[in-house]
Order: C-alpha cells, then sequence, then structure tokens
C-alpha cells in the first residue's frame, strides 16, 4: 500500500480521569492517570497505523524531553517520524486533559507559538510519491505547502479542519478534496441556515466532499449536491480525547483502499467510537481485526441514511 503523509501537529498529553468537572477554584483527586502521545496530525497517523496502512508524519517538538517521549510513542504506534523535526530554540507541546464520569474532557493546551516555521527541510518530492495527504491547522505554512504540492500531483488531499483563522482556512479549502470539520469548527467558520445549507456554503469554496463529526449524533456529509448521514455507534464511553484526530485517520486510510465515501465513513465513525472506550486519545484505537469484529457485529450500520 502507499503511503500517506500527515502533517501538524504532535504533542503529550497528560490525562486525568475524574468524576465531575469541577464549579470552582479547589482541589481533586484524579480516579486514573495516563500519559499518552497526542495531536491531531500525530493521532489521526497512529490511527492510520494501527489500522495497518503505512503513514508518515511531518511535524514539529523540541529538543526536550517531552519531545522524546512524543517520538517514542509515535514510533511504538508504528508511525514513521523521520520528518519529526527536534528545534532547539522550540519548546514541545503538551496539554493537562480532564476526563468526567460521562467521557466529556476539558483540555488546557501549552503550544510554543515561536517554534520556527520554515518548511524548507520538508521532503516535498515524497508527496508526489504518496497515496493521500492529511493536514490540520496547527502548522499553516507546511499544510499550505504539502497541499498545493499533492494538489499539482493529482493527490487526494485531506484537511482536518479545526478551530483556527478564518482567512487561513478559506484559503486552505480551495486546496482540498475532503475537508472534515469538527462541530465546534464547523459552527465557529460557517453561521447561519441548516447544516445541509452550510455544508453547501462550504462546499462552494472548493472541496468535493465536506462533512463535519457530530459527536454522538455521527457524521454527516454533502457530496455531488447530496447529503447524508452515518449515525454514530454506541458503545460505553470513557473518554472521547482524539476521537475527531482517529476519524480523521480511518477516513483517509480508508479513501486510500479505493472505498465510497459511505463506506469510509462507517469505518470511520467505528474507529472513532471504539477508541472513545479507552482513556487518552491512542489506547483505544483499534486494530483492523478489532475494527472488522465491531463492524461485523453492527450490521444495521452497513449503509449512511440519505
Amino acid at each position: 500500500m502507499k503511503r500517506i503523509v500527515c502533517v501538524g501537529h504532535a504533542a503529550l498529553d497528560h490525562v486525568f480521569r475524574i468524576e465531575a468537572f469541577p464549579t470552582g477554584p479547589t482541589k481533586i483527586r484524579a480516579i486514573e492517570y495516563v500519559e499518552s502521545g497526542g495531536g491531531m496530525a500525530a493521532n489521526a497517523a497512529a490511527a492510520i497505523a494501527r489500522l495497518g496502512g503505512s503513514v508518515e508524519l511531518w511535524s514539529r517538538i523540541g529538543d526536550d524531553d517531552t519531545g522524546v517521549k512524543i517520538r517514542r510513542g509515535l514510533k511504538a504506534a508504528g508511525v514513521d517520524a523521520r520528518y519529526v523535526q527536534a528545534f532547539e530554540e522550540g519548546r514541545s507541546s503538551t496539554s493537562a486533559i480532564l476526563v468526567d464520569d460521562k467521557g466529556e474532557r476539558l483540555i488546557v493546551g501549552a503550544r510554543d507559538v515561536n517554534m520556527p516555521s520554515d518548511t524548507s527541510w520538508l521532503p516535498l518530492e515524497r508527496v508526489r510519491e504518496c497515496a493521500a495527504v492529511l493536514a490540520d491547522l496547527r502548522w499553516l505554512e507546511a499544510a499550505r505547502m504539502v497541499l498545493e504540492t499533492a494538489r499539482a500531483a493529482g493527490v487526494t488531499t485531506v484537511l482536518d479542519a479545526e478551530l483556527g483563522g478564518r482567512e487561513a482556512l478559506s484559503e486552505l479549502l480551495k486546496l482540498t478534496d475532503y475537508a472534515i470539520f469538527s462541530k465546534p469548527a464547523f459552527e465557529e467558520f460557517v453561521a447561519g441556515g441548516s447544516t445541509q445549507e452550510r455544508l453547501a456554503r462550504v462546499a462552494r469554496l472548493g472541496p468535493r466532499h465536506v462533512g463535519v463529526t457530530l459527536g454522538s449524533e455521527g457524521y454527516m456529509w454533502l457530496e455531488a449536491g447530496k447529503t447524508y448521514v452515518c449515525p454514530a455507534f454506541t458503545v460505553d464511553v470513557v473518554d472521547t480525547t482524539g476521537a475527531g484526530d482517529v476519524f480523521h485517520g480511518a477516513f483517509t486510510l480508508a479513501l486510500v483502499e479505493g472505498r465510497a465515501s459511505a463506506d469510509c465513513a462507517r469505518m470511520a465513525c467505528a474507529a472513532a467510537a471504539l477508541k472513545c472506550t479507552r482513556l487518552g486519545a491512542r489506547a483505544g484505537i483499534p486494530t483492523r481485526k478489532e475494527l472488522a469484529a465491531f463492524l461485523l457485529a453492527n450490521p444495521s450500520r452497513s449503509e449512511p441514511q440519505r
């Protein structure tokens, strides 16, 4: 199978499971704690690798202990981390994440805004040889360059349309084949009208497929003028951290495998649901065998609803 290139954010998460979010200043004891690899592009890459895909991550970390842990986590997940660059003057991203008894999370992240933005070291020739690229918005200069290179080479482009600047997102959407929004980012980027109407407005910016992940409501997308919905799968939710990232990774892998969008959505919804059954962004990512067994046990979800 040809490679997938993921471009963007890599981080280290400190995840604390608690009974409920505090309502004011206090001290609380964690029920459980894990240290986990994090970051949108990094989690997506980990999902692709866990599901049997060939994937490499292009990202920036600091030349520090946190960066060492980030790289170690990527390698353990099966991700090619050769192009994760450690900068001596940079500080690696880290997050403190509180997860309540419903699996919802509160994230406090620290990201070095002065991390070098230079992209001259990126091996763009590898983009021309890959099957697809998946980019987030955390390193805009690299996302723009990689999407432009992929578009010129006829390589499939997927965008993790997360919260970020409206102008930058509008620019990247013009270079995107598959734009997949989180619900908060979608509501921030385009307001007014029904979800279907807003999807159509985004599609006019360029993508042939525009979708939005809706948590427990599943995934809705617009393609070729028609709107579809893939319902979410029911699981015992422990932690929703990274569910959207895993969705992006699984969806991109399914695209590379030649699957139709309905099958991509079903596979991605299932992978994201299974991720939510464990604490941390990566512990619950299923293997391909586990995913296949889960889908077989849920045959009623074989076709998205129109």
